[in-house]
């Protein structure tokens, strides 16, 4: 796919006099967790580096033909030549630029099981997996200057027509499962019209067309290094890198070059979600790092989904007994949108399935005054808002309230029942009547006992203690309490 992060090499020395400033610029691209960009010319600037290289080093060596023979060992199905290009290459990352391959050492354990698992159940060769880094240096949200995206660099086009959704909230380019099974149905496709590996990856680069082109041109020769001429500059190198990062990835350590660190991948389950949710609001209430929800879903775009079809988001295994404990209050949270940065307004409106006049909903503004033992999350699961909805109502800039304090709060009340609210509303400050007590109760975010008490006639603290046998008054999330 054409005009990519290739290698992330972009800004780099040409002469040796700028050869640390290129370095620094290099890693600031490689290791940024956001998206990525690089110039047009990135595949040019390397290849000047590359033949400068070439005409530096010696054409022959013991070195050399201990590399070629490693490689010899390496190669599966792709072929793996070692040659004066190749070379440069090996020589650029294994020296000039070792802080790149650093990098992709301590990200290849994050994406290299999965690329290895989808690999063999799609047929491809596992040495596939190192053209991601040429592609994008294992980044997810990598994003090029003309539009292609991912760890496979999608362009927008070719991700529709090989099954990426991608719309205002969702570009499945970015989703590492389903971008590189689209990976491997369309490089399979380029295979089975070249039927042969190199010639697959020039054209994954620049396109079958070129690639046919430089046939014709070159007499009808068959193979990569024959038609190599008559390419494209940028896929000269293209495949060359790819050779080059295979042999790196797998001898760093014969180059003298360890890692200083590795990232792991994030345990993850799975749940799947039919309605407008709001990652963030998901993350405040099962306390989860919102940036872990967002490398586990890098292809939600802006945090949220309309609903409009189903969707299955990945959440830290660590926190799922918790969310299956208080399912219905969060997907409820989950559905109410917030406003948002980058977030358009009535975004929930765009669906498939339509709302039936009996639950639409009317907001009614009401008072809260905090009692002893109260917390943001009671209070919002009372009245069915979020934490982070009760926060932007009264301007709070952390969840620490007092007793006394008034708070705002906009309840929906359906427009069924909207008529009788405030009738019923009087009638509790007369009756003072409580719902009926569960013979059972499980602990959620922001309960104690105190308020537990509070929700059930004739229900203390000392009682539920007695009840549970509990010697103090601590309990956590999850927990189940005996009530009757």
């Amino acid at each position: 796919m054409k005009i990519r992060i290739t290698t992330a090499l972009s800004g780099l020395f040409v002469f040796a006099s700028t050869y640390f400033v290129g370095i620094s610029q290099t890693y600031a691209q490689t290791d940024s967790s956001t998206i990525v960009t690089s110039s047009d010319s990135t595949i040019i600037e390397a290849e000047k580096i590359e033949e400068a290289i070439v005409k530096e080093q010696p054409q022959s060596s013991s070195a050399d033909d201990l590399i070629a023979k490693r490689l010899k060992a390496l190669q599966n199905e792709v072929p793996l030549v070692y040659n004066a290009k190749i070379k440069g290459f090996i020589d650029y990352f294994t020296v000039r630029n070792a802080r790149y391959a650093l990098v992709m050492e301590r990200r290849k354990r994050v994406y290299f099981p999965t690329f290895e698992e989808i690999l063999k159940t799609q047929k491809v060769p596992e040495e596939i997996k190192y053209l991601a880094i040429v592609e994008s240096g294992l980044n997810a949200k990598a994003v090029s200057p003309a539009g292609a995206a991912g760890l496979w660099q999608f362009m927008t086009f070719t991700g529709k027509e090989y099954g990426l959704k991608q719309d205002e909230f969702l570009d499945e380019r970015l989703d590492p499962e389903k971008a590189t099974v689209a990976a491997c149905r369309y490089l399979t496709t380029l295979y089975n019209t070249f039927s042969d590996w190199e010639l697959a990856l020039a054209s994954y680069n620049c396109g079958p067309g070129n690639v046919r082109r430089a046939i014709r041109k070159s007499g009808y020769k068959k193979t990569f290094w024959q038609i190599y001429d008559y390419l494209p500059r940028e896929t000269r190198s293209y495949v060359p890198q790819f050779v080059a990062l295979t042999y790196v990835m797998n001898h760093m350590g014969d180059h003298g070059i360890v890692a200083d660190s590795i990232e792991y991948p994030i345990a993850f389950d799975t749940i799947s979600v039919n309605q407008y949710f709001d990652m963030f609001t998901f993350s405040e209430l099962l306390n989860i790092c919102p940036d872990d929800m967002r490398k586990l879903n890098p292809a939600i775009k802006k945090g949220v989904l309309n609903g409009a079809y189903s969707y299955k988001i990945r959440v830290p295994v660590d926190r799922m007994a918790e969310f299956y404990l208080n399912r219905v209050d969060i997907l409820d949270a989950c559905g109410k949108e917030v406003p948002r940065d980058n977030v358009p307004a009535n975004a929930s409106a765009i669906r498939t399935t339509t709302t039936s006049p009996a639950t639409t909903a009317s907001t009614q503004k009401i008072y809260y005054t905090v009692k002893s033992g109260d917390a943001l999350g009671t209070i919002a699961s009372k009245y069915h808002v979020t934490i982070t909805d009760i926060k932007r109502w009264n301007k709070l800039s952390s969840n620490t309230i007092r007793v006394g304090q008034r708070l705002i709060i906009y309840k929906k009340v359906s427009s069924s029942s909207s008529s009788s609210s405030k009738t019923t509303t009087t009638a509790k400050s007369t009756t003072g009547s409580k719902p009926a007590t569960p013979s059972v109760y499980y602990v959620k975010p922001g309960d104690s006992l105190w308020t537990i008490s509070q929700k059930y006639p004739g229900l203390s603290v000392d009682k539920i203690k007695q009840l549970n046998g509990l010697k103090n008054n601590s309990i956590k999330v999850g927990q189940k309490l005996i009530l009757i």
